[in-house]
């Protein structure tokens, strides 16, 4: 299964709208598509119940914020695939390195695939610090370059307290590191990390990494056929209204 959040996490208040998301999409279709008898992958995920309700409001999760440091892809394209990882964890480092450059490759180039980050640290205090860290390299637009850099092979077994993160940013360019310093321990970094974990919650996420294609869930680092099904499948729905 894919790792799974600390049960103390509770959600907050929940939309009605959302709620229903949560409970006949979120709910489920986490566990409807979560890896069998694995610690974090599988095999490829079972078929979602259909919801459409449901799944029109976890399409509205989409923010499509042209200004948006933490994301790639044009903000008005057909698919939007949102992540929910944290980079303490084994899988969506796999995720990071298999299979999200193929996505970009084939999908996000031609202007098909938007993909947008959401910070669902669980790990405790070196998750949360090192999602403060992206968001604080996002803002000198380096977002990018230490995603990359923290996922890479042998990266999270290092840690990640404050000299790593330093290291970390400075590996992936990030050109005033002491403003890096200043952001990633300031209350932006901290409202920006709480609003993605936030957003998770309410919607069931409950494991990392967690993925929304056009209001599909994907629970797991899958293989990239599940992945390039659903936005097949999303790009056609897109294309149809």
């Amino acid at each position: 299964m894919p790792t799974t959040a600390r049960s103390a996490r509770k959600p907050l208040l929940i939309s009605a709208g959302v709620a229903l998301a949560a409970v006949t999409l979120g709910l489920v279709s986490w566990q409807a598509t979560a890896p069998k008898g694995a610690t974090d992958s599988g095999s490829a995920p079972a078929s979602a119940p259909r919801a459409p309700d449901a799944r029109a409001e976890l399409m509205k999760l989409a923010r499509r914020d042209a200004a948006d440091k933490l994301t790639t892809g044009r903000a008005d394209a057909p698919v939007v695939l949102i992540e929910y990882s944290d980079f303490a964890c084994g899988y969506c480092g796999k995720f990071a390195r298999d299979t999200k450059p193929e996505l970009v490759k084939k999908y996000v180039e031609d202007g098909t695939l938007r993909i947008e980050w959401r910070n669902f640290p669980i790990f405790g205090a070196e998750s949360e610090a090192a999602a403060k860290a992206a968001w604080a390299a996002g803002q000198q637009d380096r977002f990018a370059a230490f995603h990359a850099a923290a996922y890479a092979e042998g990266s999270k077994e290092k840690g990640f307290g404050s000299a790593r993160l330093r290291e970390i940013a400075r590996q992936a360019g990030v050109p005033d590191l002491e403003r890096f310093a200043r952001d990633s321990a300031g209350e932006r970094a901290a409202a920006a990390v709480r609003t993605d974990q936030e957003e998770g919650y309410r919607i069931g996420v409950t494991s990392t990494p967690s993925f929304l294609v056009n209001g599909q869930p994907i629970a797991g680092a899958q293989p990239v056929e599940a992945f390039t099904e659903a936005i097949a499948r999303a790009q056609r729905a897109a294309a149809a209204k």
